[in-house]
């Protein structure tokens, strides 16, 4: 399937953020006509992403720094080091945001902090490295691959959810809801299907349930629940 960059707004400017960092501010834009889905991968940074009614396009900001760096040290390792691109194919948007990895040096916490607006009516996707991480309006399925940060997740269709650490708070969803955390606090309420919920450790806290709750593990942390309408079923 032929895939190409769409990006029909590609603006930068820049500033420092704090005394020493490098900051570029772009942004990026793609048609929503025939989308069906937004798949994003991200390294670093924060993460928003808002579902709007009626929409006709996706839109991004993404706000790079690099840090302890003046401007054209930051612009060297933007164009060295940062793939940041929003993509169609086909019926896919694919928005692309992370630095190459960097396990040390003075650019190591180097980040994009993206603000993301698409139409509520797509399925989303995201590969998340770090960082926090909010994700509201979206009708249909959202699932989170998340390394760690914090996620909050509010009014989407069915979810799932794979996290390595970080808390996690979901408030809202019309179907099923799945998570599967190594570490961190869940709290879960009003959802419209049945919760799945696999922990490693961390405090869970569950209400307004339609149907089941099933907690197939829990190493560490105290449990408790309201108002589930269905069965419970704790393993761990």
């Amino acid at each position: 399937m032929r895939s190409f960059i769409a990006m029909i707004m590609f603006l930068a400017s820049y500033s420092s953020a704090t005394a020493g960092d490098y900051t570029e501010v772009r942004d990026l834009n793609v048609s929503a006509s025939d989308l069906e889905k937004l798949a994003v991968v991200a390294g670093a940074g924060t993460l928003n992403v808002i579902g709007v009614d009626g929409l006709s396009s996706v839109e991004v900001k993404a706000t790079i720094v690099v840090p302890d760096s003046d401007a054209d040290d930051g612009r060297k390792v933007i164009a060295k080091d940062l793939t940041l691109s929003l993509e169609r194919d086909g019926e896919v948007a694919v928005l692309k945001a992370e630095f190459k990895n960097r396990f040390w040096g003075s650019y190591a916490n180097a980040r994009v902090d993206l603000e993301v607006r698409a139409p509520a009516s797509l399925e989303l996707e995201i590969e998340d490295g770090s960082g926090s991480l909010d994700v509201r309006n979206f009708a249909a399925e959202v699932r989170i691959d998340d390394g760690s940060g914090s996620i909050d997740v509010h009014n989407v269709g069915d979810l799932r959810i794979d996290d390595g650490s970080g808390s996690i708070d979901v408030g809202g969803a019309t179907g099923d809801v799945y998570v599967n955390d190594g570490s961190g606090s869940i709290t879960i309420e009003a959802v419209g299907g049945s919760v799945t919920i696999d922990d490693g450790s961390g405090g869970i806290r569950v209400s307004n349930v339609a149907k089941d709750l099933i907690i197939l593990g829990d190493g560490s942390g105290g449990v408790s629940y309201s108002d589930v309408r269905g069965t419970v079923e704790e393993d761990g």
